[in-house]
C-alpha cells in the first residue's frame, strides 16, 4: 500500500492534496484495492457545495458501489472528466491521474481534521 506523505487522509479513505485554499480529492490506494476494478465514476457537478463528511460522488466497481465523501467543506471547482472514459485510472494511479474532484475550501482549517500519512497507515493496518 502506498501512503504519500504530502497528502492528508479521511477515515472514509479519501485523500486530499492541499494547495492554499484548494484541495484535490481522490480515493486512497487502500480504497481502490478494496473496491476492485473500477468501471464507472459518478462525478460531482462543478459548482456543487459540499460539506465535510457528506457524500458527493460514487465509484462503481465490479464488486460494489461506494459513496465518495468530501473530506473538506467548500465548492467543487473542477472534476476529472477523463474518468468518464478511463475510470480504471483510479486503480492504476489513485494519487495521480485517478483524482476525482477539486474543492475551493470555505474553511481551510478543515484540513487540520484530516489524518497525516502515519495516522492513516495505522488506521488501515488496524482494519
Amino acid at each position: 500500500m502506498n501512503f504519500p506523505e504530502a497528502l492528508r487522509y479521511s477515515a472514509e479513505h479519501e485523500w486530499a492534496a492541499v494547495d492554499g485554499d484548494r484541495a484535490r480529492i481522490g480515493i486512497t490506494d487502500y480504497a481502490q484495492d478494496a473496491l476492485g476494478d473500477v468501471v464507472y465514476v459518478e462525478l460531482p457537478d462543478v459548482g456543487l457545495e459540499v460539506i465535510r463528511g457528506s457524500s458527493c460522488a460514487e465509484v462503481e466497481s465490479t464488486k460494489s458501489v461506494s459513496e465518495i465523501y468530501s473530506p473538506v467543506t467548500g465548492v467543487v471547482t473542477e472534476v476529472n472528466e477523463a474518468l468518464d472514459d478511463a475510470p480504471e485510472a483510479i486503480n492504476t494511479d489513485p494519487y495521480g491521474d485517478g483524482w476525482i474532484f477539486v474543492v475551493e475550501m470555505s474553511d481551510p482549517g478543515d484540513v487540520d481534521t484530516l489524518l497525516d500519512a502515519a495516522a492513516y497507515r495505522k488506521l488501515v493496518e488496524e482494519q
